[in-house]
């Protein structure tokens, strides 16, 4: 159980796709065009042991491409909460925008000029590798976020397993094989978790340009990652049932400020929240 709130605060989940070029790297596999993309994918799938069961094996995400990142920023001033979804690429037509390291970019600078608590969910073995890995991998400078204390007390930590500053929600909530998956545990708590999709159409959909459908999915488990935070905070006593209370009412806000801006596969998620709130209610 993580002790702390920062006050400023980073809900978020990535999405990712196997990485074409990795395979014109390292088995000669090109990558051109959607058929070539798709032939180099399944390379990569198969050295990694892909079977007629099992044709997508999970790959290590040093093999693996960036395409969305999402999340909430939440930030405390003069003891007000305030929520703020952040998505990138922030505009998926751009073709400079939607590229990985652009991508990276954008979040590294982030991270590093406000060091915020980051919260995830399975992100010390996922999330937080696979930034720092295709980071390395495109060339970037870490922007401070692979600085480290002296001290555990003296600055912020993101590669210190047992601090604050890397909250992973999936241990906490098990270990091993009874450590559920975000869908589970989110839809047991009133939570949407797999809305209109799941991580492993991702791949499906960049090969068929839905750039857009994935970042819209993103946003989804970050909400997601961010309602399951408070709950656990709540149960930690760091949240009050009141400001547990407010924290669910400003998410809805906030998707309803998205959904006036133009965001409507929001209202997709506002409807099954509403739907599983009223199944959980039985109990």
């Amino acid at each position: 159980m993580f002790k702390t709130i920062a006050p400023c605060l980073f809900s978020f989940d990535i999405e990712w796709i196997p990485d074409p070029l990795s395979a014109e790297i390292l088995h000669g596999v090109a990558g051109e065009g959607v058929q070539g993309n798709e032939d180099a994918m399944k390379r990569l799938w198969a050295e990694s042991g892909a079977t007629e069961e099992q044709p997508q094996p999970y790959l290590k995400t040093v093999l693996c491409r960036i395409v969305s990142i999402a999340g909430i920023f939440r930030e405390v001033s003069q003891g007000e909460v305030k929520l703020k979804l952040v998505s990138l690429p922030a505009d998926t037509k751009d073709a400079e925008k939607i590229k990985e390291k652009s991508i990276l970019q954008v979040m590294l600078k982030a991270i590093g000029s406000r060091k915020p608590q980051l919260v995830g969910y399975n992100s010390h073995n996922a999330d937080v590798p696979i930034i720092i890995q295709r980071s390395i991998v495109n060339g970037l400078f870490g922007e401070g976020m692979g600085e480290r204390p002296d001290k555990p007390w003296e600055g912020v930590d993101y590669f210190a397993q047992s601090g604050d500053f890397n909250v992973d929600l999936a241990p906490i909530l098990g270990r091993y094989a009874q450590t559920p998956k975000l869908n589970e545990i989110a839809c047991l708590c009133g939570i949407p978790g797999k809305v209109d999709t799941d991580g492993g159409s991702v791949s499906g959909m960049w090969l068929q340009g839905d750039l857009q459908g994935i970042v819209n999915y993103n946003e989804f488990d970050a909400i997601t990652t961010h309602l399951l935070w408070a709950r656990v905070a709540h149960f930690g006593g760091l949240l009050g049932d009141e400001a547990y209370e407010h924290e669910q009412a400003l998410i809805r806000s906030l998707m309803e400020q998205e959904i006036a801006s133009g965001k409507s596969h929001f209202e997709r998620y506002i409807a099954e929240w509403d739907r599983l709130q009223k199944l959980v209610a039985k109990r």
